[in-house]
């Protein structure tokens, strides 16, 4: 890897591609950050440096034509690009067309233009919790876990995988072999995530009273979204240093967060944030359970004539309910991957953010 690198990031102005780019931007070994997004933001250009130039291509991930074209001359693909959906609002069959047949295209695409090397982003729903909502305390990336996925968006993350890990070590058009690799995120939090945002002027509106469907003792990873995309740059550089060991691996993403409780983390940011927010109670399980299947005989009855807000998904609340957690070294050992930021410097750079997105 003596010469400079071109990448290319799909999905490079979300949220966590937006980072990666931000961060690679930075690497002296890379010449060229490529971004193909539907998006097509040029927000993301701002990121170019003396050495590292920004390019955006507006694309979707669907459009095979589109996406040879935005990498030719590509030498590593991070693959992030993907329809996120946990309150299954988003049809199924449009959610696996992009996550499932985009995915699809893109390991084609690096086959056909000989593109050795692809990261891809997963999500930790393409492992469980399952419909039956059997927990996973501190597992690894080796821990047994069947069962059917629960969440419609899972189920097209695990396909999705897959397919990544089928393509790993198949032949290109030089004769050479693709060495893929993948990163899981549990729960990411950080600058522009509209949930958070959005979840704080709910308080807001609930006299800044945040309560919570966790039981007390559930435990849950949350990674900061710098954290996760360094992890992403990390896989990116290693990967063709040391194929035999990264190629066909998966690494779940982590940093020094605390996973117990996992509510404390949205209250200890809104705190942080807003003094006055307090933490309300639990939210019981049957209550919710109740609320979510009224809703549904409501929808059914008022389809016809209004479309109602999105409300909790039965998918959703079982995996919020459900214990989901790994205590896992496997990127430090395999390419020394440690957090770039604190817990501490992670609420701050994600409070400022929040104050200046709500106007505080």
């Amino acid at each position: 890897m003596a010469e400079a690198q071109v990448y290319l990031v799909t999905g490079g102005c979300g949220f966590i591609g937006e980072h990666i780019v931000e961060l690679l931007s930075k690497q002296d070994y890379v010449s060229e950050v490529r971004v193909f997004d539907v998006a097509a933001s040029e927000e993301v250009k701002k990121f170019t440096t003396a050495t590292t130039h920004v390019t955006v291509m507006k694309g979707d991930i669907r459009d095979y034509n589109l996406l040879l074209a935005a990498m030719r001359g590509v030498h590593v693909v991070i693959h992030t690009a993907a329809t996120v959906d946990y309150r299954n609002t988003v049809p199924f069959w449009e959610m696996k067309a992009v996550n499932v047949g985009g995915t699809e295209n893109v390991l084609r695409a690096c086959c056909f233009l000989s593109i050795p090397y692809i990261v891809y982003t997963s999500s930790v729903a393409a492992v469980g919790p399952n419909s039956w909502r059997e927990p996973m305390l501190r597992g690894t990336e080796d821990t047994k876990y069947s069962g059917e996925v629960e969440l419609p968006y899972g189920k097209t993350k695990a396909m999705a995988e897959k397919l990544v890990l089928e393509a790993n070590g198949r032949k290109l058009s030089n004769g050479g072999k693709l060495a893929t690799c993948i990163i899981r995120p549990n729960t990411i939090y950080g600058e522009k995530q509209t949930v958070l945002k959005h979840l704080y002027l709910h308080v807001k509106a609930k006299n800044g009273v945040l309560n919570y469907l966790e039981p007390e003792d559930s435990e849950r990873n949350s990674t900061y979204v710098g954290n996760v995309a360094w992890m992403h740059v990390l896989a990116a550089r290693s990967l063709p240093l040391q194929p035999d060991l990264l190629a066909g691996q998966v690494y779940y993403a982590y940093d020094d967060t605390p996973t117990k409780k996992s509510f404390l983390v949205r209250y200890q940011l809104l705190l942080r944030m807003d003094p006055a927010i307090r933490l309300g109670s639990h939210v019981p399980y049957w209550k919710m359970w109740l609320l979510v299947h009224i809703y549904r005989i409501i929808k059914t009855l008022l389809s016809p004539f209004w479309k109602l807000h999105p409300f909790l998904d039965l998918s959703l609340l079982n995996t919020i309910a459900t214990t989901f957690s790994y205590e896992t070294d496997k990127a430090f050992r395999h390419f020394g991957y440690k957090p770039l930021y604190s817990w501490e410097e992670s609420k701050f750079r994600t409070i400022e953010w929040l104050k200046s997105a709500t106007g505080n």
